[in-house]
């Protein structure tokens, strides 16, 4: 789920910022630009923990902009079909967030003896109404698929299996 990897990205940083505080400069802007971005290759950007190594510049012609590569250290999230994670129930049907990614439960999926209730608060409950789950409902789920696109991850999950389900319930909060 969590890896710590090297990565590397050359970085644009425009003359302004050239001084004394250049490194600290081109590691703010690599920051800001990574962190919370999603690649498809390796996941989700959570945070920058490191700069290995700073590269010589080079000057783009016309636009005094200089090129930067940088090799950096940094935590990515990264979901696996099979992995059981804990989700926030956003909308009825039902979708889960687990970090920045987000999980789709299907009707097929959730225990049979669960029914949809619909209404001022829709949710999933038991015949005999012990269990339910609705917005904001924490919920353990097993990631059965991944679909990866460039920019995104997606995943199906399941809470049909043993020991999956409600964590917390917000009404009993």
């Amino acid at each position: 789920m969590f890896f710590h990897i090297v990565l590397e990205r050359n970085m644009l940083l425009h003359p302004r910022y050239f001084g004394r505080n250049l490194r600290d400069n081109l590691v703010s802007k690599l920051m800001k630009d990574v962190e919370g971005t999603c690649s498809g290759r390796h996941g989700f950007v959570v945070a920058v923990t490191g700069i290995e190594n700073v590269g010589k510049g080079l000057i783009r012609d016309g636009t005094g902009f200089v090129t930067f590569p940088v090799k950096y250290q940094c935590v990515v999230f990264r979901p696996f079909k099979g992995e059981i994670v804990e989700a926030v129930v956003t909308m009825m049907g039902f979708f889960g967030e687990a970090g920045p990614v987000q999980i789709f439960v299907s009707n097929h999926l959730i225990p049979d003896d669960m029914e949809f209730q619909s209404g001022d608060m829709p949710n999933y409950t038991t015949s005999d109404g012990s269990v339910k789950i609705q917005k904001d409902s924490e919920v353990r789920l097993k990631i059965i698929g991944t679909r990866v696109d460039a920019t995104e991850i997606f995943c199906i999950g399941t809470i049909k299996d043993d020991f999956l389900g409600v964590i917390n319930d917000p009404t009993t909060v």
